[in-house]
């Protein structure tokens, strides 16, 4: 488990043994409903909300909830709720950064609850800007390996699309650019008959910290904490931990 070259397929895996779905399902649709309600309902000329409407149907979200979800952020259904995104910072245990990304409809609640989240944890808030320059905004596109499709073929495919990078992940292959590309990464990927798990705007790390198996431990155990709480969306953390270490972890 990883900070950066496999925090796809980590999330991935989560959403899809996660016991919590009702709280996931929620997730979900307040991202679909803000991305309609930021870039229209239609998913043709809104790729942010064509991606957020994918991976709920991916994580088996109903389609009437999407729907309704997209009805309600484009205004052509009532009840939508005013969303904000803010970010928090802070530490973890081993001086591992961590950002906090929220989507909510009350400040103070959220904050509250991330505060609550750091300090139960051995973790510690900190000041905006403190934490953030450790990390870029990327695009990761996750693409299942499936048949014969080899990581040759991926490169291939969006080599001429403002991929960066492509990882092997063991189960899948992740796709790194500027978030600026991941729609044409998507694309250039859909066109060469290749499909793909998903794709996300994600804060990367810059760099890592390697962790021991006490120290993993807490870190991992304030991510949940964190990502319990119904207004965080996403928990980026610059650490590394080896796959020894998280199988001793999971057992």
């Amino acid at each position: 488990m990883s900070g950066h070259s496999k925090w796809a397929t980590t999330k991935h895996k989560k959403a899809v043994v996660d016991a919590k779905r009702s709280k996931l399902f929620a997730k979900l649709i307040k991202n679909v409903e803000v991305a309609a309600r930021v870039g229209g309902g239609d998913p043709t000329g809104n790729p942010t909300l064509y991606d957020a409407i994918q991976k709920a149907k991916k994580s088996s979200v109903p389609n009437d909830n999407i729907d309704r979800a997209v009805k309600r952020g484009s205004g052509a259904e009532a009840g939508a709720a005013q969303y904000e995104t803010i970010m928090y910072e802070g530490y973890a245990s081993g001086g591992v950064a961590v950002l906090v990304e929220c989507l909510t409809d009350n400040r103070n609640r959220a904050a509250s609850d991330v505060r609550v989240a750091f300090t139960r944890n051995g973790g510690s808030m900190a000041d905006p800007g403190s934490v953030s320059y450790l990390f870029n905004r990327k695009g990761v596109v996750v693409v299942a390996k499936t048949g014969d499709l080899t990581e040759d073929d991926v490169l291939g495919a969006v080599l001429d699309a403002g991929a960066e990078e492509v990882n092997d992940l063991g189960e899948a292959f992740e796709v790194i650019s500027e978030a600026t590309d991941m729609v044409a990464v998507r694309t250039a990927l859909q066109d060469a008959g290749i499909d793909y798990e998903s794709a996300d705007a994600a804060m990367l790390p810059t760099m890592e910290i390697d962790l021991e198996e006490d120290a993993a431990r807490k870190v991992l155990k304030l991510i949940d904490a964190l990502e319990d709480s119904d207004d965080v969306q996403e928990v980026y953390a610059n650490y590394n931990v080896s796959d020894d270490i998280m199988e001793k972890i999971d057992a």
